[in-house]
């Protein structure tokens, strides 16, 4: 539980991090994964070496659609910051377990039940009400198209949930570390195509803003999403999704603090909706 507080803390991190560098979304989640790849690689190499070859096939092709996937969603998450709240898209984004009951439902088969059907309910009501009327509202927040930036987030979203539904299956037959390093690899070389395709610039940034993509890798990379996947070892999957609702409240009161940026009414009131649809849907899971 201690170290799922901290890595809770570590990922609230995130989005103040993309809101200070001047990078591009891409070029920013390009050097995250990358740095977060080769701090978790030499570990990888030592303690599971010999895991890598549960790897087939088909399980690599797996592992690399599922980065795929991981690299949309940092592009879509990263972007949307520069067009709507913090508050808002770090709810958004973070709404993934709805996404999660519903193609699990749709792909493989598993029920969803009242009160999921009810959470996920409650959570689409509250994203229509918070994108709705922040886009009436004209509130002017970072870009100014709130709306634009909602659909962002609710992307990186939808990829969050196709990560782990992906993955799902190869887990139960590929040890985490080899997993997750075969998974940022193919993400890091997803994003550096976008990036070359795009004719990014992958060089000549300054110390500030390396710093800003260090502190990315091991803030909410390593200390958190790296942590939260430990933690689902020793804790139901349901405690930890949970808890993971603390993300958006923490880059709140973070982007409050060092931003000045105070969500406006239509975003706090539909933020704690779908923070309650989320609730809903993930304490329901078996």
């Amino acid at each position: 539980m201690v170290a799922l507080g901290v890595a809770i803390l570590a990922v609230s991190t995130s989005a103040l991090l993309v809101r200070w560098s001047d990078a591009p979304a891409v070029v920013l989640a390009f050097y995250r994964v990358l740095l977060t790849t080769l701090l978790v690689a030499p570990f990888a190499a030592t303690r599971y070496g010999g895991d890598f070859r549960a790897f087939d096939r088909r399980d690599l092709a797996i592992a690399v659609v599922t980065g795929a996937a991981l690299a949309v969603h940092f592009a879509a998450y990263f972007e949307s910051l520069a067009w709507t709240s913090v508050a808002a898209s770090v709810t958004l984004v973070q709404s993934q377990p709805i996404f999660v009951a519903v193609g699990a439902a749709a792909v493989l088969g598993e029920r969803i039940g009242l009160r999921k059907a009810l959470g996920i309910g409650v959570a689409v009501a509250g994203m229509v009400a918070m994108s709705v009327g922040e886009f009436l509202s004209g509130a002017a927040v970072a870009g100014a198209h709130p709306l634009y930036g909602n659909a962002l987030a609710i992307l990186g979203a939808v990829m969050a949930a196709a990560y782990v539904l992906v993955g799902r299956s190869l887990r139960q037959r590929v040890a985490l570390v080899p997993y997750v390093l075969v998974v940022y690899a193919a993400c890091t070389a997803t994003l550096l195509v976008v990036a070359l395709v795009e004719g990014l610039q992958l060089t000549g940034y300054g110390s500030r803003e390396w710093l800003i993509f260090l502190g990315m890798a091991v803030g909410p990379g390593l200390f958190g999403h790296t942590v939260v996947n430990w933690a689902l070892e020793h804790l139901e999957s349901s405690v930890v999704s949970v808890s993971l609702l603390g993300e958006p409240v923490g880059a709140t009161i973070l982007a409050l603090a060092f931003l000045a940026e105070f969500p406006g009414p239509t975003t706090l009131l539909g933020g704690c909706v779908v923070l309650f649809g989320i609730y809903l849907t993930a304490s329901a899971r078996a």
